[in-house]
């Protein structure tokens, strides 16, 4: 009896050794796992907010793929998305949630989500909010975008050399000056190669509605247009232009995969470059609000490569006025500009000013279509 004590006792001693060890080696690497955690709260926290979802395949996905590039170039920093955020009060909650959880830069991707970042910036002056698109800034509130006009002209002359019936279609998102622009960018590019081509325009009042967006297109294609362009944030267009086996320009990212026998090039955003040196200068300290409008030299807009139905000659004469505009020999709105009614808005010889430009609020000669208010 006294025996089997013994060797009881000697066995609770092994399993009681054996337990310690086994709970020594469970908090190493929880030790380990909480020194991950400390050291990702170091990183420089940056976040994004997107009007639509990411897997929109246009405007959202764009500028993912640009967070993307930032995560790439700049593995020491993290990254936070919140996707399909409405414009207005919405904003205003993700935006402050988002500066409460330590984010100290917030890009936020869309025109309605101007007055609520300067709302909330207000609250938090140590973190830096960047607005794309918009005009309104702070000490610690810039703005970005690209001209994306001068991509759209170029697009314009594919798109003018394609057409056979001289009838090109446009589905238009929300009457902004930005939308307003891109349409008379369009038209100018259109009719530099063709001017007796219109443009007929139909708005839609979305960014991202797919099914809104076919329709339009469907619209156009059915009142006589062989060319679809867009503002919105799906390829909607572009394969309603493919099922009536006609063309269009897709926007935002190269829609090609969407609809392949259609797209005939797509007006595009590269934000990646944009992203690194705003957060690189934010970290060095040499950041300052400012209104950023990126010309096509910079690479910030561009087009998509062109399908194999562009011809050789129009791929080289879209090179050629692509040089013209990096090299600064001209640009789209240099004078002289008609509206549609014929009455001249820029002179020969004068240029349009950035002023004018960012709020457009009229239509150039060869748009058929209105303004809504």
């Amino acid at each position: 009896m006294k025996l089997s004590k013994k060797i009881l006792t000697i066995v609770f001693t092994l399993v009681l050794a054996v337990a310690l060890v086994g709970c020594g080696s469970q908090e190493k690497p929880k030790a380990a796992e909480e020194g991950k955690k400390d050291a990702a709260t170091d990183k420089l926290k940056v976040a994004f907010i997107y009007v639509g979802p990411v897997g929109d395949g246009g405007y959202s996905y764009a500028h993912d793929l640009g967070r993307q590039y930032l995560v790439k170039e700049m593995p020491d920093i993290e990254t936070t998305i919140v996707e399909s955020v409405p414009e207005g009060a919405d904003s205003e909650r993700v935006l402050t949630e988002l500066a409460e959880k330590g984010n100290k830069i917030i890009f936020a991707t869309s025109f309605g989500y101007m007055d609520p970042v300067i709302k909330v910036a207000q609250k938090y002056p140590d973190v830096k909010f960047l607005h794309c698109s918009g005009y309104k800034t702070a000490d610690n509130v810039g703005t970005y975008f690209g001209r994306m006009y001068q991509a759209r002209y170029l697009s314009g002359i594919v798109a003018g050399k394609t057409t056979k019936t001289n009838t090109i279609g446009y589905v238009a998102a929300f009457p902004i000056p930005e939308v307003v622009r891109g349409i008379n960018a369009f038209t100018q590019g259109v009719r530099s190669v063709n001017p007796n081509a219109k443009v007929n325009v139909v708005w839609t009042n979305t960014w991202y509605d797919p099914a809104a967006e076919k329709e339009a297109g469907k619209s156009l294609l059915e009142t006589g247009a062989d060319v679809v362009a867009q503002h919105q944030d799906t390829p909607g267009p572009q394969q309603a232009a493919e099922e009536k086996g006609k063309f269009g320009i897709g926007y935002n990212s190269d829609m090609s995969k969407m609809a392949p026998k259609a797209v005939l090039t797509s007006a595009v955003w590269n934000w990646g470059p944009y992203y690194v040196n705003t957060v690189k200068a934010i970290k060095e300290g040499t950041w300052k609000s400012d209104q950023y409008w990126g010309p096509i030299s910079d690479n910030i807009v561009d087009l998509a490569p062109f399908g194999p139905m562009v011809p050789e000659d129009v791929k080289q004469l879209v090179e050629t006025k692509k040089q013209e505009l990096i090299e600064g020999k001209f640009d789209v709105f240099d004078g002289p500009v008609k509206d549609q009614t014929g009455k001249e808005r820029v002179a020969a010889g004068q240029k349009m000013s950035d002023a004018d430009m960012l709020s457009f609020d009229w239509f150039v000669e060869g748009v058929e279509g209105t303004i809504p208010k």
